[in-house]
Parts: C-alpha cells; sequence; structure tokens
C-alpha cells in the first residue's frame, strides 16, 4: 500500500481508538435529538424551503446587501471593514487592537477567527487571547483544533477535561463532576471578560435592514463579550448576510434543531451595535446600566476569502448557503466515528467542509478528508437549507484529480477525445471507477477468474498496489449474466397478452455479473404477478465512476442509459431497478447530469423493486402467487433507499406475506461502495458497521434471517455476523 494510504489508514486508527467513543455517542445522541425534534415542528419541510429561499436571493444579490449593511452600520455608528483575505482582516484587527491598547482580547465562538488564525495574529503584538466558550476554552487550555463546527470540544470526555484543568489550575478541591467543572470555567471565563479591552464575537446572521447580529448560542458568554468589554469587534464571512430582520425568523426554528436537537438554544441574541449595546454587569448578568457615559467602538469585519469567486462558481455556490448547524457531520457514519480531526480541513468539518476548505484554503485541504464522503446523501435530506452536499464533494473530487484547477472541470470534452480522464488520476480510483468493466471480464472468464483472485499472492499484489484490503471477500463472478439466463429461458414467462403491465428491469452490474440469483428471484416475483419483463442490454449507471470523482464518465453513462431506456419509457414501460444505489442515480444525480425533460422522463418512471411490488399489491394484483411465511426477519435498509424514503415498502410487502419483520434503527451498514474494499478505510468501514452488528447479534434480532435491499449492504452484514444475508426479494421469489 502506498505510504499515503497507510498514513491515513493509521490516523484514522488512533482516532477510532483515542476519541471514537466520545465523538460516537456526542453525534449520535445530537443526531437522534434532532430527528425527536424536527419531528414536532409544523411546516419543518416548508421551513427549510423557506430558508433556502432566503440564503439564495443573498447571494444572488451579495454586493447590494454588503453595501445596504455598510450604510446601516455606519448610520448605527459602527465602522464596516470588507477584507479581501485572512491576512488583510488579521491586518485590520490587529490594529483596532492597537487604537484601544488592548492587553487582552476575549472571544466568542466563531468559525470565521478560527478560518482566519487571529488568535496567532493577535499573540504576535502580545495580546492575551481568551476564548470564552467552554468547549473553545477548553480546547485553547489543550492545545488542539475543534473536532465539531457546533461542538468544538466534542471528542473529549468529562473526565479528560477534569484531568485537564487539574493538572493546569490546581483547585483546592479536585474536580470531577460535569456541574463543578462548569462552575469553575464560569468563574474563571467571568475574571477574564471582566478585565477585558476588546470583544470579538462571530455572527450566526446579520441583517442588512439594520445592521442587527444574531448570535445563537447555548452560553451566555457571546452577550457578555460583545458588551462589557470597551471595543466589540464582529467577524462574519459576507454570506452571513440576510436582507432583513424578518428574514431570521425561520432560521431561529431550524438551526438548534438541526444541529444539537434543541427546540430553541439556549440564548438567541439580537445587537444592533454600538448604539442598543446595554453594558451588563459580569457579576450580575441580569442587570444592565444604560447610563455608561462613554464611546463604545464596534467593527464589523466582513470577510471574502474566497467566498465572492465561490459565489460565482456554480458547483460550490451553495456552500455559501450553510449555516454552520452541523447537521450533516452529526447525520454522516463516519463522522460519527472519527469526527472533525479526521473529517475535516484546516477549519472545517463534516460534510459541507469540502466545499469550505476548497474555497477559503484551498483544494489541498479538501483532499485530506474528501474520500470520506461516499455520496449516500443523507446530509442533503437533514440539510435545514437542503444544500446538495454530495454533489459539492464530488465535484471537488473531480477536481482533485484534474489537479485541483476549476477550469480544467468541464462535463464534455473535445469530440475526438471524448472518453478522456486525467492520466493522473489514481490507480485505486480509476479501478473503482470502472468496474463495469472489470466485471465484463470477471464474468467472460469465470470461474478462472475468481480463483485467481483468490490466490494470497494475487491479494497481497492487489492490497499493495491499489489498495484493495486482503480482508474483505471479493465478489465471485458468475459464468452466465442475468441477461444471458434471461434470453437462455426465452425471455419472460408471462406473454404480453395476458400481462397487466410492461417493465423494463434494469440490471445493474452486481446483479448482473455477480448477484444474478436475486436477478432470477427479482423476474420471477414480478412474473408471478402478471408482470411482462424485458431486461434489455443497458450500460452501467455511472455511480461507480461518479463516487471516484470522475464526473465525465459518469455524464457519458448517463446519457447512454437514457438513449437505451428512453424508447420502452415512450412506449409506457415502467423501469424496475434492484440497487437502490442506481435509483438515486436516476432519481437525483441525473438532475445534474441529463438535459431537463430526459431527466425528469426517466426519473418519473423509474421504480425501486418493492416499491414496485407493492403498487402492484395495492393495485390488485394476488399476493397468493408470492412465497409467503411467518419467518422472523430482521431487514436493513440501504442508505440511499432511506433517503428517497423507500424503505417502508419492502416492509410493507413482507409484513403483508405475513413474515415477522424487524428493521433496522441504524442508518448505515459501513460499507457503502468500493469505500470498505479500501484499504485506508476498512478500520472505519467495520467501525461504521459495528453499530448495525451489535443491533443484529441482540434480542429480538439475533436468530432472525437477514435480508438487507443494497449490495453492499449485504456484504457487510455477511462479514459482520455469523450468518449470511440475502436481498429480500429472496424471501418471497416463489420458486424458493
Amino acid at each position: 500500500m502506498s505510504d499515503a494510504r497507510e498514513a491515513t489508514a493509521d490516523r484514522i486508527r488512533h482516532l477510532l481508538r483515542t476519541e471514537g467513543a466520545a465523538v460516537e455517542e456526542n453525534t449520535l445522541g445530537f443526531n437522534q435529538g434532532r430527528y425527536d425534534s424536527v419531528a414536532d415542528l409544523e411546516d419543518y419541510e416548508k421551513l427549510k424551503h423557506r430558508a433556502r429561499e432566503i440564503k439564495s436571493d443573498a447571494i444572488e444579490r451579495l454586493p447590494e446587501l454588503i453595501d445596504e449593511l455598510t450604510a446601516r452600520v455606519e448610520a448605527n455608528g459602527g465602522t464596516v471593514y470588507l477584507a479581501s483575505d485572512a491576512a488583510d482582516a488579521n491586518r485590520y484587527i490587529r490594529e483596532v487592537t492597537r487604537e484601544a491598547e488592548a492587553d487582552r482580547l476575549v472571544k466568542s465562538k466563531s468559525m470565521t477567527s478560527e478560518e482566519l488564525e487571529v488568535n496567532e495574529a493577535l499573540e504576535l503584538d502580545g495580546v492575551d487571547v481568551v476564548e470564552t466558550d467552554l468547549g473553545e476554552w477548553v480546547l485553547q487550555l489543550a492545545d488542539e483544533a475543534p473536532s465539531h463546527i457546533v461542538a468544538p470540544a466534542i471528542h473529549k470526555s468529562r473526565e479528560e477535561i477534569a484531568r485537564l484543568f487539574n493538572e493546569l489550575f490546581d483547585p483546592d478541591e479536585p474536580l470531577e463532576t460535569a456541574e463543578e467543572l462548569t462552575m469553575f470555567a464560569r468563574e474563571k471565563l467571568g475574571e477574564q471578560i471582566r478585565e477585558a479591552d476588546v470583544g470579538m464575537t462571530g455572527a450566526n446572521f446579520i441583517t442588512a435592514d439594520s445592521g442587527t447580529i444574531m448570535l445563537v448560542t447555548s452560553e451566555g458568554n457571546a452577550r457578555k463579550t460583545a458588551v462589557v468589554p470597551d471595543t466589540h469587534v464582529a467577524v462574519a464571512g459576507v454570506e452571513k448576510i440576510v436582507p432583513s430582520v424578518e428574514d431570521l425568523s425561520p432560521f431561529i426554528e431550524l438551526i438548534g434543531r438541526s444541529g444539537t436537537g434543541q427546540d430553541i438554544t439556549s440564548y438567541i441574541s439580537l445587537l444592533t451595535p454600538p448604539v442598543d449595546s446595554p453594558v451588563v454587569d459580569v457579576d450580575e448578568p441580569d442587570v444592565a446600566f444604560a447610563d455608561r457615559d462613554d464611546d463604545r467602538a464596534f467593527h464589523l469585519v466582513l470577510i471574502d476569502n474566497g467566498r465572492m469567486a465561490m459565489r460565482e462558481d456554480d458547483d460550490l455556490r451553495e456552500t455559501l448557503y450553510c449555516i454552520r448547524c452541523s447537521a450533516c457531520a452529526n447525520s454522516c457514519a463516519n463522522f460519527q466515528s472519527v469526527g472533525g480531526h479526521a473529517f475535516g480541513g484546516e477549519t472545517y468539518s463534516g460534510g459541507i467542509a469540502t466545499g469550505w476548505e476548497a474555497g477559503v484554503h484551498g483544494y489541498d485541504s479538501a483532499a485530506t478528508f474528501n474520500d470520506l464522503c461516499t455520496g449516500c446523501s443523507r446530509c442533503v435530506n437533514q440539510c435545514p437549507v437542503g444544500i446538495d452536499i454530495p454533489w459539492i464533494n464530488t465535484v471537488v473530487r473531480d477536481r482533485l484529480n484534474r489537479g485541483g484547477d476549476p477550469s480544467r472541470f468541464e462535463f464534455l470534452y473535445e469530440e475526438l477525445v471524448p472518453d478522456e480522464e486525467p492520466s493522473g488520476i489514481d490507480l485505486q480510483k480509476r479501478l473503482f471507477g470502472n468496474y463495469g468493466t472489470l466485471a465484463k471480464l470477471g464474468s467472460a472468464t469465470a470461474p478462472l477468474s475468481n480463483a485467481i483472485a483468490s490466490l494470497s499472492p494475487v491479494r497481497s499484489a492487489m492490497e499493495r498496489l491499489v489498495g484493495i484490503d486482503s480482508r474483505r471477500e471479493l465478489p465471485s463472478f458468475e459464468r452466465e449474466t442475468l441477461r444471458g439466463w434471461f434470453a437462455s429461458r426465452g425471455g419472460c414467462q408471462v406473454s404480453l397478452a395476458d400481462a397487466d403491465r410492461e417493465v423494463v428491469l434494469y440490471a445493474d452490474v452486481y446483479t448482473n455479473h455477480v448477484a444474478v440469483d436475486r436477478g432470477k428471484a427479482a423476474v420471477r416475483v414480478l412474473e408471478a404477478l402478471d408482470v411482462h419483463v424485458t431486461i434489455p442490454s443497458v450500460p452501467e449507471s455511472g455511480r461507480a465512476p461518479l463516487s471516484q470523482g470522475m464526473v465525465s464518465t459518469a455524464d457519458r453513462r448517463a446519457s447512454e442509459v437514457f438513449a437505451a431506456l428512453a424508447e420502452p419509457i415512450d412506449a409506457g414501460r415502467d423501469v424496475v431497478v434492484i440497487e437502490p444505489s442506481d435509483l438515486a442515480m436516476f432519481d437525483r444525480e441525473y438532475e445534474r447530469l441529463l438535459p431537463a425533460p430526459s431527466y425528469e422522463r426517466l426519473s418519473a418512471n423509474s421504480y425501486e423493486l418493492f416499491e414496485y411490488i407493492y403498487g402492484l399489491l395495492e393495485n390488485g394484483a394476488d399476493p397468493d402467487q408470492l412465497r409467503s411465511g411467518s419467518e422472523a426477519i430482521a431487514y436493513h435498509a440501504h442508505c440511499q433507499q432511506r433517503t428517497l424514503g423507500l424503505e417502508v415498502y419492502t416492509t410493507a410487502v413482507l409484513s403483508e406475506l405475513g413474515y415477522d419483520v424487524l428493521e433496522s434503527d441504524v442508518e448505515c451498514c459501513g460499507m457503502a461502495g468500493s469505500f470498505g474494499y479500501k484499504r485506508q478505510y476498512y478500520e472505519l468501514s467495520m467501525d461504521v458497521g459495528d453499530r448495525l452488528r451489535e443491533q443484529f447479534e441482540r434480542e429480538p434480532a439475533r436468530d432472525r434471517r437477514v435480508v438487507a435491499s443494497g449490495t453492499s449492504c449485504v456484504e457487510q452484514l455477511s462479514d459482520l455476523l455469523s450468518r449470511e444475508s440475502e436481498h429480500p426479494v429472496m424471501v418471497i421469489d416463489p420458486a424458493a
């Protein structure tokens, strides 16, 4: 294995061992809290839609909003500085602290200030910079970077924090409980705020019409930081601007629920500095004094640092819609295991971090963790502004394949070289991205290909050269493909004259070349329900190359798939898809890859297998033609099946046929297509899968027959458990 892959594997192993337990407990708690909180929220989807509209409009009108905000803040008596980059912002902030003759600056939590590395810049001038957010203060004392956008010290346990405080401060009585630690920090930080010359905050949102800053926090430190020192500096990316105070409403409802599962965060502060800022007594925080006769200085430092270029980039633009809630991180299975110290760059972490890091720090920073996004798309559903985060990750992956130059990112190439992908693309990605070609070769030469691939020297060479982990069992190719079997039996056994419906069964690569039995079962089930089935020769969906950032190849595959399916769709035939990740391509990614009319026709006429079976039964098909029973089933739904909201159909069909179905509440198996085969991610894949293993090895799932809807899920469960797993269509196959 390459040195880079080995280094990645070592780092993941280290983080799993040292931080994994704390990260997992906290992120799973946040994620469940979000589910519980939004379930009680009326018009959740409507609120999300409105929030997205506001952000989209704000980014579209950003230059004029910056001008409007500047005029308003200056009219209020403050100063606005538009910084071109981090160095420019730090230069200005250092000038402000010198003018204030500041010895100490206190800060509330701000990812933008982390992006600027403002602490280091101020310390060059001898300014004592103190973080007042408890988590940030802990990390400052420990000299560590945040592991989470909202909860920076998520990777640290209470015991670790107690040990840190006791070693650094040597209190009269050792600190142990969370209450003791919090009260100790409150006292220490209160002293620091009281004695500070300058206070620095970030801003969750800034309204252009009034110059109002909205701060959303779980602690009261931000208010004190903003109003106790004589000088207040607020740093914010230009994307934080929204048009009006009224526009804050949906974000107040969404941001806490999306991030930590709170119905509303502990403190929502609306400050219109400097004239509307009270002066607070730190010892009596509920008492405000309005008679202090001095000139309070306010400086709003708006940061570009690549954002305006992102605004002009059609594929990175949506990154600027981000409200920094961390829902994408909390809902991501890989993040739940390793946190932001692996799934993050110089500043930002989680799924959206790829866009931020590429935009503000450059592609090299994004490259360190981009592959940890597996494209499951769960984060899209959880994002309160509906950002297509997997697409941003895919675009950046494509650009990294091309050397990180956006100008070279193109969907279509010169007519003479339409198949060209960059010659420097990683061999591992090239192999997995062309799995369809490999599968054709494997089937054509089976069983010899399977025998050769299983040899120990071959497995060792594969691990060394392309990083395929030797602990993974490789797929076994079938000599007779599904299409070959279907042709040899004379096609469909239901005549057109006797059929109630006509369908095209989409034979994905794995079903056609490896899991041929599940394809046969699908044919027999559809035939039993009086459906006329055809299996035409249709290219692979493009999922494999897309997952490796080979966008031009995926784009070409999408066009080929539509060309092959357009005629049967126009003839009124439905397209039935067995593999959920391929249906997700048709339903989501093809919107990016096909002309709108083509995408809409294919998406509207494509169905997941059990979704289609459910529809047939609901419309009068005879369930007695399928295999029924009372067998106990443990069922795991594929990630993309869940994001499309289709997992309910499998449970419904199995239950209608009499089976006792227990569905897993673990959302990800950890395999994620090629991800689990890659040597550098094997331990992470298995750690994610361990949550599913634990559930399926406990009562009441322990002795049940295991079924899973996705190829990856079946493979992973078979590796995790002592019993084999299979696709649920095998359960209801009338020939079983």
